[in-house]
């Protein structure tokens, strides 16, 4: 396959390798444990991930961040309006990798984000390998949501410089 939008989201590249898996890289200007960091500290990821374009900011962030723990996310601007995502991590290694599983729903991806120090930079890797093609049709979220989210990382990280 590999059908590729880089430049059309600035710095970061996104790529359809398979039918059913969904790659996104992005160099940011941190080392890896701080983009690691960034990651896997609640109060960190709050900060950046929900897209601000969204106006649907996280309510809530639990994270048990070590293989067979659990996250739960919870977005929406009051409880009313809420809703969840939940998973666990299928594997983590600190400052190194990261795969969790997305279990919304029966089509969930499963999610592995590496992390790789070059120099005073880290290349972070986010692949998205779904169940079938039909599951990665049906959700767009990584490919629409991904280059805001990583610009406003890109944004906390600066805090850290």
């Amino acid at each position: 396959m590999g059908e590729t939008q880089a430049g059309q989201n600035g710095p970061t590249r996104i790529e359809r390798t398979s039918d059913t898996e969904l790659v996104v890289t992005r160099t940011f200007n941190a080392p890896a444990r701080i983009v690691f960091k960034a990651w896997t500290t609640p109060e960190l990821f709050k900060r950046w991930w929900s897209p601000k374009s969204l106006g649907m900011p996280i309510l809530a962030c639990e994270m048990d961040v070590r293989t067979g723990g659990g996250y739960r996310l919870t977005f929406g601007q009051d409880e009313a309006s809420s809703f969840s995502f939940f998973g666990k991590y299928l594997e983590v290694i600190p400052d190194a990798r990261l795969v969790w599983t997305n279990e919304e729903g029966e089509d969930g991806a499963v999610t592995t984000v590496t992390f790789e120090d070059q120099g005073e930079q880290c290349l972070l890797t986010y692949c998205d390998r779904f169940p079938s093609k039909e599951a990665l049709e049906a959700e767009r979220g990584a490919e629409e949501g991904l280059p805001e989210q990583f610009e406003q990382l890109d944004d906390l990280l600066a805090d850290f410089a």
